[in-house]
C-alpha cells in the first residue's frame, strides 16, 4: 500500500468517525427530549397534577399568604397544595415529586418545609417538542 493510499483511508476513517459522532450526538439529544417529553406526558396523565399546575400559574389567586416564602418568588407550600387538593400530604408529596421529576415545577426549601412553582422555561419546551412530535 502506498502511503497516498494509506492516507486517504485515514482521512476517510476519521471523517467516518465524525459523521458517526455527530449522528449518535444528535440521537442521543433526541432521546433525551422523548424521554423528557414522555415523562412530562405521564406526569400531565393526572387530573390532580394538571390542577397543581394551573393553580401555580397564579398562586396569589388560589392560595393564602404564607408565613414563610413568597407565593410567587419562593412557590406556594406543599401543606397548602394537600389542603387544596384535599389529599393527604404523602399522596400530595407524590403528585408533586411526580411534577419535579418530570422538570414542570422546581422544589425550594426554606426551614422545615418544601416550596413548589412551576418551571415556566422547561414547560415551554415540553409544549414546543409535543408540538413538533404531534
Amino acid at each position: 500500500m502506498t502511503a497516498a493510499v494509506a492516507v486517504m483511508r485515514s482521512r476517510v476513517n476519521c471523517a467516518s468517525g465524525v459523521v458517526l459522532i455527530s449522528v449518535l450526538l444528535y440521537l442521543g439529544s433526541w432521546l433525551i427530549v422523548y424521554m423528557k417529553v414522555e415523562g412530562a406526558l405521564q406526569a400531565l396523565a393526572n387530573g390532580k397534577r394538571l390542577q397543581i399546575l394551573e393553580w401555580l400559574k397564579e398562586p396569589r389567586a388560589h392560595f393564602p399568604p404564607q408565613v414563610d416564602g413568597d407565593l410567587v418568588e419562593d412557590g406556594v407550600c406543599g401543606v397548602f397544595i394537600a389542603r387544596k387538593l384535599r389529599v393527604s400530604q404523602p399522596t400530595a408529596s407524590e403528585h408533586l415529586k411526580i411534577l419535579q421529576q418530570a422538570g414542570l415545577i422546581r422544589a425550594k426549601r426554606i426551614k422545615q418545609w418544601t416550596f413548589y412553582k412551576r418551571n415556566e422555561g422547561q414547560i415551554r419546551k415540553v409544549k414546543r417538542a409535543i408540538a413538533e412530535e404531534v
